[in-house]
């Protein structure tokens, strides 16, 4: 298959699928009765302070960041490290899991941060990640199990009910997710085997992936680790008190609900849109929110972060295009203004 074919269906199979995931859900939508929620139901004071907590995730994976990458000797600048991940964010809503390349990227252009020994700091920060979101995960269900059966069974709502609610399209579509998954996980081990065959490559990349043993702050480091999901899981929770339908939802239903949803966004489509939405709101009507309600809720939460996303990275671009006008010091002078002031 010629690559450039290959480039195109990488981009446009994952809007495919999330687009058709958004149709299926929406298709039966009132869009007069959601644009009238959106304005005049929905509380934009709670919505506003959950974007700020969309904010911070992206600053406080910088400054870990940069702990990552000292014991590589590199030393970016924190501002460059800020503008890389929003960039990052808002590149990965057009393809899929470039974000980490655009990252890297970002950082090699602005502070020329070496490009391989970034990501393999990438690669063992997304390990981290992935271990912090599973261990709460767990928790988080063992602790809400018996809550949320002992509620499926106070309002009348049995396990069959909920079966017959899922209509063949909905397993239909979680199958798709799962297989999409799969071919995800199977694509970055083809791509790692294919990248590993340059030596002097896999050598900076397995420097960035060993990094975190040296790292000399390992509690600091451990405290971003969950700071960022706790702001994510906030970002996520604030929005609940937006829609007086879902501002019921205790913190830890609220939680359970923010996991299934962050498991969603692995399949390979922008920001999620589409497994998100689904995931999202089937938790929501097992939780006792009506079906239509969910599906404005799962909308509306997702379209204004995802703006809030484009935003950012609008800001990443000007910003580090702003910056690339004072480029940074060398080490030469940055001894010698170091010297200067200690005189």
């Amino acid at each position: 298959m010629p690559q450039i074919l290959k480039n195109i269906l990488k981009i446009f199979l994952p809007f495919a699928f999330g687009i058709g995931i958004l149709w299926w859900m929406y298709r039966d939508t009132d869009w007069n009765h959601f644009v009238d929620a959106v304005i005049h139901q929905m509380h934009w004071g709670w919505m506003s302070l959950s974007l700020l907590f969309g904010i911070l995730p992206g600053i406080i994976r910088a400054l870990r960041w940069q702990i990552a990458l000292a014991p590589l000797d590199e030393h970016p600048r924190r501002r460059t490290c800020i503008n890389s991940i929003f960039l990052s964010y808002a590149s990965s809503l057009v393809v899929p899991r470039i974000g980490e390349v655009t990252r890297c990227g970002t950082l090699k252009k602005g502070d020329g941060t070496s490009f391989t020994k970034s990501l393999g700091t990438v690669v063992s920060e997304r390990m981290v990640d992935s271990l912090v979101i599973v261990l709460l995960t767990v928790i988080v269900f063992i602790n809400q199990a018996p809550v949320l059966l002992n509620f499926l069974t106070e309002s009348g709502t049995d396990i069959d009910s909920i079966v017959h609610r899922f209509t063949g399209t909905g397993y239909l579509v979680t199958f798709l997710c799962a297989v999409a998954i799969v071919i995800l996980v199977f694509w970055l081990v083809a791509r790692f085997k294919i990248f590993s065959k340059g030596k002097d490559i896999m050598r900076n990349v397995w420097a960035g992936i060993t990094s975190l043993k040296n790292i000399k702050n390992i509690p600091l480091y451990i405290f971003y680790s969950f700071a960022i999901w706790i702001c994510y899981y906030l970002h996520f929770y604030i929005a609940f008190f937006c829609f007086d339908f879902t501002s019921h939802i205790d913190p830890i239903a609220a939680f359970l609900i923010f996991c299934v949803g962050s498991f969603a966004v692995l399949v390979p489509t922008p920001n999620g849109a589409g497994p998100w939405h689904f995931a999202v709101k089937t938790m929501l009507v097992i939780y006792g929110v009506a079906e239509q309600d969910a599906i404005l809720f799962a909308l509306a939460v997702h379209t204004i972060q995802t703006f809030e996303v484009i935003l950012l990275g609008v800001y990443g671009w000007a910003d580090f295009n702003m910056q690339s006008k004072f480029p940074r010091p060398t080490a030469t002078q940055r001894d010698s203004l170091a010297s200067e002031k200690s005189n």
